[in-house]
């Protein structure tokens, strides 16, 4: 937790949207959140402190987690049947000393109300004394998917980011593991795992100064645990490199202590806090973004945008339309060549009202087609208004613009739209951003049906609710702003 100002560059995978991100709901206000961890259906975080916050849904987030200890910058993650809970008490400056000590507990569940809910007593594997060249804070885990073994990495601003081993079993340091120098100038790190690549996530900047703080989240990379990590241009992050991976924008500033959610093959979040969000009073918030991968490296992806879209098929690049007759426009051809005498008059585009009375009053198909920015092609995208959601985000209600003609999943797995929004579950949709970019888009439910399914094209003009393939184009839709 640093307080020197130290400038960093600032960029953002972004896509032009017409509306407004939304953020998570009910009271989501945490500081340092650890990776957030599902437990007996419902999601949890912890941060600096005694609490954190707990969710049934992944968006409405509220008060309620529990971890004893207090200190600073918790991380959690599951191993076998328990919960692994690290922290650290004191150091990042606090006191105006670095003194500082790195615990570890178990539990074998994380719901406070559960008979099993009873931490184990805080186990101390590394620490910081006598104003060292490490500041022992801000832990992170790794447990390494190719070998089993258990690494934490820790540390501040205030000295070099420092990583030991781990047992997996019992939480303590493994038995002369000296400590190694893996990284400067960050803190807050965060180890990730990805095609035989470590990645070293750390926050670059400065916190705890609210709508000042210059907090953002920087990565590199290395072939073994142990470094040396390299940004993307080749400086080691021993020497202060860095490839930035969500910093600033829109109305939230200092993003910060890096957390990574698989939910399934090409579907990925990222978690973090926010050091302000303005609209919020400019407290520090939890924030949830989708995680992207471009060319081999992590990029903090797009939360949607409410807004008016084309709703474009990965497969070939056709739009998602109503099924129903084309209506010409007045003015046909016009006459070729250069010596026409003819007055250049603007074509005004074709509305809502040219077309809408020879439309079915029920029930209408969808299909998919050349997009000719009509209005059969155009679709209204906002949150439904009973404020449900899924882990970062809420369900959305889709209409044809200037109309409430909503589209609904069918109990035979088929889509259409219906007259009326009603708020029916099978008209709520959920819209995830992917690791390469696209996006999926699911029903909330299918009727009388258990499966999850996407939206798919099985074809070049035939949309159908499917189960969802990261490895297919048909699975994958693009929004845009036209």
């Amino acid at each position: 937790m640093k307080r020197i100002k130290i400038l960093g560059a600032i960029a953002l995978l972004s896509i032009v949207f017409t509306g407004k991100a939304i953020a998570q709901i009910g009271k989501p206000f945490i500081h340092d959140p650890s990776t957030i961890m599902e437990c007996e259906g419902k999601y949890y975080t912890f941060g600096t402190g005694r609490g954190g916050l707990i969710s049934a849904d992944g968006w409405t987030w509220e008060s309620g987690a529990v971890r004893p200890g207090g200190g600073a910058a918790p991380d959690a993650m599951k191993i076998g049947d328990r919960y692994l809970i690290v922290y650290g008490s004191t150091g990042g400056g606090l006191g105006g000393g670095h003194d500082g000590k790195i615990n570890t507990m178990w539990n074998k569940t994380l719901d406070p109300k559960s008979p099993d809910f009873k931490y184990s007593d805080p186990i101390v594997v590394a620490e910081s004394k006598n104003m060292e060249d490490c500041d022992a804070i801000d832990p992170g885990l790794l447990l390494d998917p190719t070998d089993g073994r258990l690494w934490c990495s820790y540390g501040t601003f205030f000295g070099n980011i420092r990583l030991v081993e781990l047992d997996p079993k019992t939480g303590k340091r493994v038995e002369g593991n000296d400590a190694i120098d893996i990284a400067i100038d960050c803190e807050a790190t965060d180890l990730e795992y990805r095609d035989g690549w470590y990645y070293l996530l750390g926050t670059h900047g400065t916190c705890c100064d609210g709508a000042n703080s210059t907090y953002n989240i920087v990565v590199g990379r290395s072939r073994k645990v142990t470094g040396p990590y390299l940004d993307n241009v080749g400086r080691e992050m021993l020497k202060g490199g860095g490839k930035m991976v969500l910093a600033a924008h829109g109305r939230v500033v200092g993003m910060g202590h890096f957390g990574r959610i698989i939910l399934e093959d090409g579907v990925e979040k990222m978690s973090c806090h926010y050091e302000a969000d303005l609209d919020q009073g400019g407290r520090s918030v939890l924030g949830i973004h989708p995680l992207l991968w471009k060319n081999g490296w992590p990029v903090g992806g797009d939360k949607f945008k409410e807004g008016t879209y084309e709703i474009e098929s990965e497969r070939r690049g056709y739009a998602l339309e109503l099924v129903v007759d084309f209506v010409r426009m007045p003015r046909g051809p016009r006459r070729f060549g250069p010596n026409s005498n003819e007055p250049i008059v603007p074509v005004p585009s074709q509305q809502l009202a040219d077309v809408i009375d020879t439309w079915p009053t029920g029930n209408i198909g969808v299909r998919i087609g050349d997009y000719m920015f009509r209005p059969h092609q155009k679709w209204t995208i906002t949150a439904a208004p009973d404020s449900s959601g899924y882990l970062g985000g809420p369900y959305y209600k889709i209409v044809i613009a200037g109309t409430e003609r909503a589209l609904a999943a069918t109990a035979e797995a088929e889509v259409i739209t219906v007259p009326e929004f009603t708020g029916a579950s099978e008209q709520l949709w959920r819209i995830d951003q992917l690791t390469d970019g696209t996006y999926r888009i699911m029903p909330k439910v299918v009727p009388n049906s258990n499966e999850k399914l996407a939206l798919v094209s099985i074809g070049d003009s035939t949309p159908t609710l499917a189960k969802f393939d990261f490895n297919s184009d048909n699975s994958k839709w693009n929004f845009k702003a036209h």
